[in-house]
């Protein structure tokens, strides 16, 4: 299995190497297209103005001037009428000739051999040290007529440059090659870190240290990674004091009614004491039917397939109706009730929605003390319907707000178990209003001042 190192490095060298092809044939384009015909337009005039130069001599031979010429860094090939050919300069790499090509020069055409040969890549042949490759005139010397080809020695003329840029191409792709191995290792660390951290995650050990200095992508992603290591430690605290709340909340009303139980069975009981441990009995088995009906309440709700029963009715009314079946626990601590309650007809599912109130004043009221005031308000806002309950009771630390959502998560973990629940009243809330596309706030500015619950829901 390749890494992604292996995979990045392997990509940057197949870049480089497309790159450089596709470089290679724009190039033989433009050479094509604007340097192959005033490359040849200037050899064709060089060797006129050679020409030229013999035929105003007449007394010096051109077997004395054409080496001389030479020197000067062309390569010369004359041809006389019995098509004999006599090299002056350097030799030709490619020697291969069509002598048709010098019987047409010697009848008097000018031979172009950089646009009459053709190469796969022109640019490559401007290169070619080839008697194809040079420009042909007819020339008069000595009362002969001759067949004069010529060529600049590139080998001569531009070999140190040739070399130079041979080198630093070769160099600059060396050198590419080992810098994209080296600073691959910069891109790839962080990831091999996130792998290790990863696995630790899997391990349980959620005490993640990742450099998080970086400012790209690479750094956001150590910074969200570090935080989703903190939200699963944070969950998986809260899990495990779930469990050990819920083991004491089963625990401790079964005990209670095998106890109860166990005593009436033995007949030492009195009518008044068989009714007292009846009761508590029945108080201990709602709890039990309490905490498991929310656990399987959340359970449905996290099922992707949930499908919500909506209808139409008037939420003023149901918000009453819950006000209703919690009067005895109000009533009890004499709360203040104030309510501002709008008729209002809402589009949405009924029974889901009548929990979310039951959950809220429910809270507002176990959480208040005795005389404190409980009020719920609604508005009808553009879209949306806004219910608010709010009370004067016991308030949330402003540092536990951002979590009273979290599932199993407790804002005063001090609370006696019978009065905090388990935790998950506020879960279920929050729950049932996404599925109703609506939000959710709590807002608590400090404890013993009360809290408020805002819930906005869209308005149909």
């Amino acid at each position: 299995m390749r890494t992604l190192y292996t995979r990045i490095v392997l990509t940057f060298i197949l870049v480089a190497m497309v790159s450089s092809i596709i470089a290679l044939l724009v190039t033989n384009v433009y050479y094509t297209a604007q340097i192959r015909e005033y490359n040849e337009d200037k050899i064709v005039r060089i060797a006129q103005e050679i020409r030229s130069l013999l035929e105003e001599t007449p007394d010096t031979r051109m077997e004395a001037l054409l080496p001389r010429i030479a020197n000067m860094g062309f390569q010369i090939y004359a041809v006389d009428s019995g098509l004999r050919g006599t090299f002056y300069g350097a030799p030709f790499k490619h020697q291969a000739f069509d002598m048709d090509i010098a019987r047409r020069v010697l009848a008097g055409e000018t031979y172009r051999g950089l646009e009459e040969e053709r190469h796969w890549l022109m640019v490559t042949g401007f290169f070619e040290n080839s008697l194809r490759n040079t420009a042909g005139i007819p020339l008069q010397s000595g009362g002969q007529a001759y067949a004069l080809f010529i060529r600049p020695n590139l080998e001569e003329q531009i070999g140190e440059v040739r070399i130079l840029m041979g080198l630093l191409l070769g160099l600059t792709f060396l050198f590419s090659i080992g810098l994209i191995i080296l600073l691959t290792r910069y891109i790839v660390k962080p990831l091999q870190l996130l792998t290790g951290a990863t696995n630790k995650i899997v391990g349980g050990n959620y005490n993640i240290e990742i450099d998080m200095s970086r400012k790209d992508e690479i750094g956001n992603l150590a910074r969200h990674f570090t935080h989703m290591a903190g939200s699963l430690k944070r969950l998986e605290q809260m899990r495990q004091e779930f469990v050990a709340n819920v083991s004491h909340e089963i625990q401790s009303p079964l005990t209670s009614i095998q106890g109860f139980a166990q005593t009436m069975l033995q007949k030492e009981t009195s009518p008044e004491e068989e009714a007292k441990y009846l009761k508590i009995i029945e108080e201990e088995s709602r709890r039990l039917s309490s905490l498991s009906q929310q656990l399987l309440t959340l359970a449905s709700l996290d099922k992707e397939e949930t499908v919500l029963k909506l209808s139409s009715y008037r939420l003023d009314e149901q918000i009453r109706q819950a006000l209703l079946l919690l009067e005895w626990q109000w009533s009890e601590k004499e709360l203040h009730i104030e309510l501002d309650l709008p008729d209002v007809v809402i589009q949405a599912d009924e029974q889901l929605l009548y929990q979310v109130w039951l959950n809220l004043l429910g809270n507002s009221i176990k959480f208040s003390r005795k005389g404190d005031s409980l009020r719920v308000a609604m508005t009808v806002e553009e879209r949306h319907i806004a219910v608010t309950v709010s009370d004067t009771g016991v308030g949330i630390p402003a540092s536990e707000v951002p979590y009273v959502f979290d599932r199993f998560y407790k804002a005063d973990k001090a609370r006696n178990r019978t009065r905090s629940g388990s935790g998950l009243g506020l879960s279920i809330v929050k729950k049932i209003v996404e599925l109703q596309n609506g939000t959710v706030e709590v807002s608590s500015s400090e404890p013993g001042k009360g809290t408020v619950v805002t819930v906005r829901l869209p308005f149909l």
